[in-house]
């Protein structure tokens, strides 16, 4: 009897527990995913459970990018420039101890060769060819690449990526601001890019980077959006410091050099950017890329096309800029009346006349979104504004004391503070950021007043001279120098002439360029 009872007992706990075992792995045990190797089935878990994921076909990236790949390639284009060899003025320089204030503008302080006589020393510059990228935007040959791409460029030459024919190409229009640019070729019925929106690509979103990186063929690179309105401190090349525009679309799309000027595209195929700079320690890619985004490419393309040159918008504020605050100590943000913990722009001066005076922006007060569009950030509201010409309406919100303010039918205006179109000028084609002498800077330096030249971009100075950021303009030609519009209207009455001023940190010592201004009418 107790064998019988034992041997019940063994099997009423054998069946019970299959049972168990049954119900568990039936109803109770979560299913986890299975990895086959080399045929042999292995269980293998994940170290994380993240729910949602299940069944999500979008969890995978896309394993074929030859339908966006087909689409781009043809409308991407090879652009070789080159560089003429040329003649600039070596800062000529009469070494006089006089002061620069005694008979300053005599002709005998300065003899013949400051009056018409001598060229001065001059020595030539060797050629230069260089090569990138650009990206067709219609049938008929408009291809729209980086400004640095083209710049000082005395012949453009493009190449498709399906013809081995090479064409001439006509520079149309530039906008160092943005560092974008648009030339011409001579062609018809031509594969071109279909824009899209840039407002719409988000961070993780796959991209493609197409170009002819290191004068290779078409070359196509994957990557993700990995941040986006970034400012990387790299468009000052057209010599106006204050209006650079920055707000790249960064990705990991690996670009090298000779992208420039190329696509960046969705995975439909559409141009959401354009490649333009890289974060490199050794010049080569190293992980990072940036592209113009292409909602602020049309404006200026647009732009320049029917006006010949970018009618650019000011809001007229001047703003603490984002990496400043992240440097500076509490401390010195409170000395400044700077706030660390808003999210917005905070306004440090408002300039009268402006846009923003008219909204009734004081100092202090934080710009929250422009056009309902939220602006954390600098760069995000100098892209913003950026697409906007003189003429245009915005609505412009604000914080201040805590309240948020919007004001809606906001006038942008131009640098003038007006709304009139602004034409290229000589003075404009100097390629110069200019700025004047005050007062008190005068005084201190002992002259009656000049313009400053803060920074040469790519232009005359940069093309025609040696002159070097931090000159002083006293003199052009035969007109004497004390503000911006009177160099302007030398500049534009002569097509030859000197310009005449000294370097403050050298001393008092004269120097001289010569400037060949042209009749206003030739691309840079």
């Amino acid at each position: 009897m107790k064998f019988k009872q034992i041997v019940t007992t063994v099997l009423i706990s054998a069946v019970t527990a299959a049972a168990s075992i049954f119900v568990y792995g039936k109803y109770i045990q979560p299913k986890q995913p299975m990895v086959f190797q080399n045929g042999t089935e292995i269980p293998v878990n994940y170290a994380r459970y993240m729910p949602g994921t299940e069944g999500n076909a979008n969890a995978t990236p896309p394993s074929d990018f030859t339908t966006a790949a087909k689409a781009a390639v043809p409308g991407v284009v090879h652009i070789k420039t080159k560089i003429n060899p040329r003649q600039v003025t070596n800062g000529n320089n009469l070494q006089r101890k006089r002061s620069i204030l005694q008979d300053l503008f005599g002709d005998d302080f300065f003899g013949d060769e400051f009056n018409g006589g001598g060229d001065g020393r001059r020595y030539y510059v060797p050629g230069q060819m260089a090569s990138g990228s650009g990206v067709l935007i219609s049938a008929d040959g408009y291809i729209v690449t980086n400004n640095h791409v083209i710049a000082d460029a005395d012949e453009i030459s493009v190449s498709l990526s399906n013809e081995n024919k090479t064409y001439k190409a006509k520079l149309v229009g530039t906008d160092p601001s943005t560092d974008l640019a648009v030339v011409k070729i001579d062609a018809k019925d031509l594969p071109y890019l279909l824009y899209g929106n840039s407002d719409n690509v988000e961070i993780g979103q796959w991209v493609l980077a197409v170009g002819y990186p290191l004068n290779l063929d078409a070359t196509v690179t994957a990557g993700i959006v990995s941040a986006k309105s970034r400012s990387i401190g790299i468009n000052k090349s057209g010599g106006r410091v204050n209006s650079a525009i920055e707000s790249f679309i960064q990705t990991d799309a690996a670009v090298n050099q000779g992208n420039s000027g190329g696509a960046l595209v969705n995975t439909a195929g559409e141009l959401v950017g354009i490649n333009s700079a890289i974060a490199s320690p050794t010049g080569s890619y190293a992980g990072y890329s940036y592209a113009i985004p292409v909602n602020l490419i049309k404006k200026v393309v647009d732009d320049i096309l029917k006006y010949g040159n970018v009618q650019r918008a000011y809001l007229g504020v001047r703003y603490a800029p984002s990496s400043l605050i992240a440097n500076m100590s509490d401390e010195q943000l409170k000395d400044a009346g700077i706030r660390r913990d808003v999210n917005g722009v905070q306004v440090t001066e408002v300039l009268p006349n402006s846009s923003a005076a008219a909204a009734g922006l004081r100092t202090g007060d934080v710009i929250t979104a422009v056009n309902g569009v939220k602006i954390p950030t600098t760069s995000q509201l100098s892209e913003q504004v950026a697409r906007y010409k003189p003429g245009d309406k915005i609505s412009l919100s604000y914080l201040r004391d805590g309240k948020e303010i919007t004001v809606n039918n906001v006038v942008m205006k131009n640098l003038k503070g007006n709304t009139d179109l602004v034409k290229v000028t000589a003075l404009d084609r100097l390629g110069a950021d200019l700025s004047e002498l005050d007062k008190d800077q005068a005084a201190r330096l002992g002259v009656n007043g000049g313009v400053v030249v803060n920074d040469i971009g790519n232009g005359i100075l940069k093309k025609q001279t040696t002159m070097a950021p931090g000159f002083v303009i006293l003199k052009a030609g035969s007109t004497q120098i004390t503000s911006v519009d009177d160099l302007s209207q030398a500049v534009e009455k002569q097509k030859t002439l000197k310009l005449i001023g000294f370097y403050p940190e050298k001393g008092g010592n004269i120097y001289y360029y010569n400037v060949t201004t042209g009749t206003g009418t030739e691309n840079l």
